[in-house]
């Protein structure tokens, strides 16, 4: 029966994300939504690395911005499809991952943390004084016809949601690979202990590394898709340290070391800073921040495993527990 209940409830939530749109009043909403499902994606790679591996950084918006400025220097300087543009993007993204993963591979903690943001602020500032990308003026993306080919729609923001939704639901499955393979419990291993991993015979450097690059190819996902939708980006906008916050606040404030933690998360978190945006505008700056603080230390102080680790639980409590079978009776 619970396995009966789990599929209908799912079937019921993909039913209603797809008829969402249909329902949204307005394009307002339906952009909290395409950006939910954004940082939804960035959470999901966060997870790999920081959930599963204990790997916690705070550089993702490099790999962000990786992606964004791949893609979109290939289109308009080369023409290259924005689709191609995505998987050079997520390429080189996990090669630059790779290339940084290897010297900081044996750190750990707030150290590898340290180190991650000064890898982002170095890539900022690259991006800021690098004139073949437009510097810190940034690339704008010509329109194109739009299509699902040019990765453009003028009409309509519905095209972007479902493109959004299907690039998260790519990128949860990554995540569920991650979590059922023999991979996922090497990185569980590492995130215990480095030295009994060892033990093991685990590499963990192998393995922090492969985790490293299926979180930035699939940030870099996120940032192609980002610069299509918004069609400009600069350093100032995609390579920022409070992007990267954010992605660590989606996965902790969900749940860390869980397939669906990163999406609960994101659906708390981005709402709240977009209306808050939206409705307060300059006098908002900040407020968002301050919800996502009071959050984060009330789940940190009463439920460490985020909220879907609360929503998991409460699920177990009502299960009914299993009746012993009666014991036979003596015989005569």
């Amino acid at each position: 029966m619970a396995k009966r209940a789990r599929f209908v409830v799912a079937a019921a939530v993909v039913t209603l994300l797809l008829v969402l749109p249909l329902l949204l009043p307005g394009p307002v909403p339906l952009h909290i939504m395409i950006m939910t499902f954004n940082f939804a994606l960035l959470g999901v790679g966060w997870n790999i690395m920081g959930g599963y591996a204990g790997m916690f950084s705070f550089g993702q918006a490099a790999f962000f911005g990786i992606g964004a400025y791949a893609s979109s220097w290939l289109l308009t300087a080369h023409g290259v499809n924005p689709w191609l543009g995505l998987l050079v993007g997520g390429v080189l993204a996990a090669v630059t991952a790779a290339a940084i993963g290897w010297p900081c591979s044996k750190l750990r903690g707030h150290y590898f943390a340290i180190a991650s943001i000064a890898f982002a602020e170095i890539v900022r500032i690259h991006f800021n004084n690098w004139k073949l990308v437009g510097a810190a003026e940034g690339l704008t993306i010509p329109m194109a016809e739009p299509g699902l080919l040019n990765f453009q729609f003028h009409g309509s923001k519905a095209p972007y949601y479902y493109i959004a939704l299907a690039f998260l639901a790519v990128g949860l499955m990554v995540s569920r690979w991650v979590a059922t393979s023999r991979a996922g419990f090497y990185f569980r291993a590492i995130k215990e202990s480095h030295e009994l991993a060892m033990v093991l015979g685990i590499s963990f450097v192998r393995y922090r590394m492969l985790a490293t690059m299926l979180a930035a190819f699939l940030s870099a996902a996120a940032g192609t898709f980002y610069a299509q939708y918004i069609l400009y980006l600069d350093p100032e906008s995609v390579i920022i340290l409070p992007i990267s916050v954010q992605v660590v606040l989606v996965s902790m404030l969900g749940g860390a070391g869980t397939i669906f933690g990163p999406v609960v998360g994101a659906a708390i978190l981005v709402p709240i800073s977009e209306i808050t945006r939206v409705e307060l505008g300059h006098r908002g700056t900040g407020v968002d921040m301050m919800v996502y603080g009071a959050l984060i230390w009330l789940i940190s102080v009463y439920q460490p495993r985020g909220v879907w680790g609360f929503l998991s639980s409460l699920g177990r409590r009502k299960a009914p527990a299993p009746t012993a079978a009666p014991a036979p009776e003596a015989r005569p």
